[in-house]
């Protein structure tokens, strides 16, 4: 029998994000997702929503949170239940519930990790807390048969995504490398433009998407964007 693989998006809730960071005349409602990985070898959970960041984030953001214990019990898990987490970066909105995962592995990029302790980048609480437990990896590992933690550096220096083989293909769990898939899509075009030898100018884009089309991917699921990425030429239905 294969290995049994399936991802669900988990709902954390969501926060505001001001008019002067969109670039426009209104503010922006964005989701906050994390993603349950079930997988024959235990529950990975990626990402863990939005911490308590203090009066001027909360001011600034305006959160509103739905609880991690909530959100998995509607998955028909509990916290117990995790085995794994991963965190696609340590910014508060994506490692907020990892305090209450204690003595659990969080998988992260050692310079990710290196630059959340440097101070002034994320809620230091929300890092080093009483059971906290790193395993620190430096560039792409496979995690679990079939699961790889790959780089995707650019929100962050230290940010990764997670790729998850699936019997109908691949899911990629891209975390914030991109902050919506019309972003992600747009780039895998600059990407398939240049490989096709179109006449510059051209966009750039990350070097890192080369990696992740060698997953063949099948849909791209993101932590602030509802929307998911399938490619063009998968057949509907």
């Amino acid at each position: 029998m294969g290995m049994r693989r399936a991802v669900r998006r988990l709902d954390l809730g969501y926060f505001v994000r001001p008019a002067a960071e969109v670039g426009g005349p209104q503010p922006r409602v964005e989701p906050v997702l994390a993603y349950l990985v079930r997988h024959d070898d235990g529950l990975i959970l990626f990402d863990t929503g939005m911490g308590d960041a203090g009066p001027e984030t909360e001011a600034h953001y305006r959160p509103r949170r739905r609880a991690l214990p909530e959100a998995l019990a509607a998955a028909g898990v509990g916290l117990d239940d995790i085995a794994l987490v991963v965190n696609c970066h340590l910014h508060f909105d994506h490692c907020g519930g990892n305090p209450l995962l204690a003595r659990r592995p969080i998988l992260v990029q050692d310079v990710e990790l290196a630059t959340a302790r440097r101070g002034d980048y994320t809620v230091d609480a929300l890092v080093d807390f009483p059971g906290a437990v790193y395993e620190e990896l430096e560039g792409e590992a496979e995690i679990r048969p079939g699961v790889w933690v790959v780089p995707t550096p650019g929100h962050t220096a230290g940010h990764q995504s997670l790729a998850v083989r699936q019997d109908d293909g691949t899911v990629v769990l891209a975390g914030q490398a991109h902050d919506f898939a019309s972003e992600f899509a747009a780039d895998q075009l600059a990407r398939e433009a240049a490989r096709d030898g179109a006449e510059p100018p051209l966009p750039g884009y990350a070097p890192w998407l080369d990696r992740l089309a060698d997953f063949d991917p099948r849909r791209v699921l993101f932590a602030h964007d509802c929307s998911v990425w399938e490619p063009s030429h998968v057949a509907a239905g």
